[in-house]
């Protein structure tokens, strides 16, 4: 919808891009605008010096409107955007934080969020607006994220995992976080918004900028063609015994109607609104590089956890090993799970709590060894000694990683604990064990839970010719499970973050074109290296930074609108490229036999007069400008189909259009200048 509203800013702001700075932002359309300053300064100079003229006026005030309509197409684009980036600056004014010197502090110092610098740590409680882009670092609460996302419906952030990342602006409505900053003021995750949304830091794209200089070497050409007519005509002149007197207005009005001003005068409009179209489904593209390269991908991987799942697993049952109690298993993973701040460590330490009302024990008198988890070696655990003396020293983590350490030590995995682990992973959850030594205690089942309504999703982008691969830490059986259940294509199991890299170098190395949806730090490399690379906005803020484009509703299916999105912009940029070079085969005929009386045997449109001939291809040039801003603005529809047959299909409606509608349209106005309709 356009509103009123937006059409009177759009035109003000129209006006104000007639400067010589934003004309000469656009080459060909920079030549128009030359060609009418010469053209204003000739009838300027022929009324000071009491000459007269007829046909340079309505001319000159054609090519006002040419110009303006181009200005306009741009002005509308931007500005559909405008509101959102309205209401997001609302959410950046300058709020008091209290500033602390570590996690626990009781007294703080109020600063004003503009003030903050990076790894300064704020306290935020109920009630109050985070004072800028960070990392939870301790703390649980609800957040309310509407002011960026426009879901009013609240989210958890915490510490660790992946839902520690927090915007500035948006508001904690329960409990309280403490938050350590991680940007500078000025260059917040609403700052990068704002400026993509009113395309302030939008850079032209490597397509848009070629098909720029494709547009304007055909300008060159037609203004060196334009030129040698002049010659031509003085030459056809004399032959037929006529006098032939340059006239600068028809010369400019046959350049003006033969460049390609249409697509000129679209191409900024088209990329900008391909942007808007994705803001409109809660994507933030961070470049137009991105949203083109989304038309052309083969290849899509996601990451299961938070992206195909429900975000974090959760704890649901403990499967002691023979000869250990279920509450012997409990209290181990218990205390392995103690320094685990990760949403499936802290739902271990619940479980244990509820089954067996096993509570944190006091450790202070022993020494202590948190060996924390990592994603290379897939596992964390605890190392407890007494008097310099090991006295327990247990693991938690992946199958895999749990029996190459347990057989380090001279251990086995009994046969029945491989029977009850490919039981749960064939449920499709994830089976945990916990070892003490070389001795495994047994398995913690962690239960993943599917998002809806992804296997139909799934196949849509199958029949538009993508791939899609999940990628996961799992063991093979569960990895496999999810897969079938999710509809995915293929699955890639126990991946490690170079693991996941390797692949998506792998299909570059093929030919292929790769998304990546993710929302982890074990994401960034990956999401950095894909060609589109999609972060989800629950996720963390190197996941974010890394991605090149940020979904703030977090679902993974959205891919599908991603690459409607990305294929529309291609396709209408070259459906109107098609149609402004198709439409200058009508104008050949209205305009050269009026300048060329031996070519008058090529009026077949049958116009009344030379001048009337030469003016009616000039206003439908400027008309067709603003008859075409809805389709630059909402894109060709995308239906799924070969190349070949979208090809033909373009070419057929917008090239066979483009050359039959100006016969039509500049025959009406020439009709109407006549006083004959």
């Amino acid at each position: 919808m356009i509103s009123k509203e937006l059409l009177n800013t759009s035109f003000w702001n129209s006006l104000q891009k007639f400067s010589p700075k934003n004309a000469f932002s656009n080459p060909v359309m920079a030549t128009v605008w030359i060609g009418t300053l010469i053209l204003f300064l000739q009838i300027l100079y022929y009324l000071l010096a009491g000459i007269s003229f007829r046909n340079e006026v309505p001319i000159f005030l054609w090519l006002i409107f040419t110009l303006f309509f181009a200005n306009f197409a741009e002005s509308i684009a931007e500005g559909r955007g405008k509101a959102r980036a309205d209401s997001l600056r609302k959410t950046r004014s300058s709020t008091m934080s209290k500033k602390v010197e570590s996690v626990g502090d009781k007294v703080f110092t109020e600063t004003p969020s503009n003030e903050l610098k990076i790894n300064d740590i704020v306290f935020v409680e109920a009630g109050f607006t985070i004072p800028g882009d960070g990392e939870v670092i301790s703390g649980i609460a609800s957040v309310d994220e509407s002011a960026v996302t426009g879901e009013s419906a609240p989210v958890i952030r915490e510490s660790g995992g992946d839902r520690s990342a927090v915007t500035g602006g948006t508001r904690v409505i329960s409990d309280y976080l403490y938050v350590k900053i991680t940007t500078k003021p000025g260059e917040s995750f609403i700052d990068k918004m704002i400026g993509m949304i009113e395309g302030a830091s939008r850079q032209k794209t490597p397509n848009e900028i070629a098909l720029g200089i494709v547009l304007f070497a055909l300008t060159i050409l037609f203004l060196l063609g334009v030129l040698s007519l002049v010659p031509i005509a003085k030459f056809v002149g004399n032959e037929i015994g006529q006098n032939w007197n340059f006239n600068f207005s028809v010369w400019l009005a046959l350049f003006v109607c033969l460049i390609p001003t249409t697509i000129a005068a679209l191409l900024s409009a088209i990329g900008i609104s391909g942007m808007e179209r994705l803001i409109r489904y809660n994507v933030i593209a961070k470049s137009g590089k991105a949203v083109e390269a989304a038309g052309d991908i083969h290849v899509l991987l996601l990451d299961k956890t938070g992206t195909i799942t429900l975000g974090n697993r959760e704890a649901n049952q403990f499967f002691p090993s023979e000869g250990i109690t279920e509450e012997e298993l409990a209290d181990a993973a218990q205390l392995s799970s103690l320094s685990d701040e990760t949403p499936e460590g802290r739902s271990i330490v619940i479980l244990a709590k509820q089954r067996y009302a096993i509570r944190e024990r006091n450790l202070k008198s022993l020494e202590v060894k948190w060996i924390p988890f990592s994603a290379s070696t897939r596992m964390s655990g605890v190392e407890i000694s007494e008097n310099g003396k090991k006295i327990r020293n247990i693991r938690k983590g992946a199958f895999d990683a749990i029996r190459k350490h347990i057989e380090s030590l001279g251990g086995t995995i009994p046969q029945q604990m491989q029977m009850v682990s490919d039981e749960v992973s064939r449920k499709g959850s994830t089976p945990i064990l916990v070892s003490e030594g070389n001795q495994l205690l047994g398995i913690i089942e962690l239960k993943d839970i599917v998002k809806g309504g992804l296997k139909e999703r799934f196949a849509y982008l199958r029949r538009m010719g993508i791939r899609t691969v999940m990628i996961t830490g799992d063991n093979p059986l569960t990895a496999a499970a999810i897969a079938a259940e999710a509809g995915v294509d293929d699955f890639i199991a126990e991946a490690t973050p170079e693991a996941k890299l390797n692949r998506i170098r792998e299909e570059q190395a093929n030919g292929y074109l790769v998304a990546m949806i993710g929302d982890g730090t074990n994401d960034a490399p990956a999401l950095a290296q894909s060609d589109v690379g999609v972060a989800m906005n629950t996720g963390t803020q190197t996941a974010r930074e890394a991605g090149n484009m940020i979904d703030l509703d977090s679902n993974p299916s959205k891919l599908i609108e991603i690459v409607e999105i990305g294929k529309q912009l291609l396709m209408t940029r070259g459906a109107l490229t098609t149609f402004s070079i198709a439409n200058d085969i009508a104008k050949y005929f209205a305009i050269l036999p009026a300048l060329f009386v031996p070519l008058a045997p090529l009026n077949i449109m049958n116009l009344s007069n030379p001048d009337n001939a030469i003016l009616s291809a000039v206003i439908f040039n400027a008309l067709i400008i603003p008859a075409l801003i809805p389709l630059s603005l909402r894109g060709v529809k995308y239906v799924p189909k070969s190349p070949d047959e979208a090809l033909f299909r373009n070419v057929m409606i917008y090239g066979g259009g483009g050359m039959i509608l100006p016969f039509f349209g500049i025959k009406l106005i020439d009709l109407i200048l006549a006083g004959g309709f």
